[in-house]
């Protein structure tokens, strides 16, 4: 199993950006499927976006599409989140996560993916 480190996540106003990281572990990143997902208080995590590890095919949640790209370095075993054009709802924890040779044809349930990170606080001010 992969381990996985989340960064980047802060205070940041209605509009603005955050680039999230996820830092792999592990000599076979680019066989793994990567995952975002986050989950706000009190509520289910929800899937954000999701990189394949072949062709790197990317989904994403329909409240992210449009403002949010997801992205990898294999070089440098690391996932990435841009976030743009940030709103208060995007408030949440959010996490990295990533299966092994999993291909995707459609945005992923969490219970889909093995490894997950420790999460990262994004919070949006209005």
């Amino acid at each position: 199993q992969v381990q996985l480190a989340e960064s980047g996540g802060g205070l940041v106003q209605t509009g603005g950006s955050l680039r999230l990281s996820c830092a792999a572990s592990g000599r076979s990143f680019g066989s793994y499927t990567m995952g975002w997902f986050r989950q706000a208080p009190g509520k289910e995590r929800e899937f954000v976006a999701v990189i394949s590890w072949i062709g790197s095919v990317t989904y994403y949640a329909d409240s992210v599409k449009g403002r949010f790209a997801i992205s990898r370095d294999t070089a440098k075993n690391t996932l990435y989140l841009q976030m743009n054009s940030l709103k208060p709802e995007d408030t949440a924890v959010y996490y990295c996560a990533a299966e092994r040779g999993m291909y995707v044809t459609s945005p992923v349930p969490a219970a889909a993916f093995g490894s997950w990170g420790q999460g990262t606080q994004v919070t949006v001010s209005s």
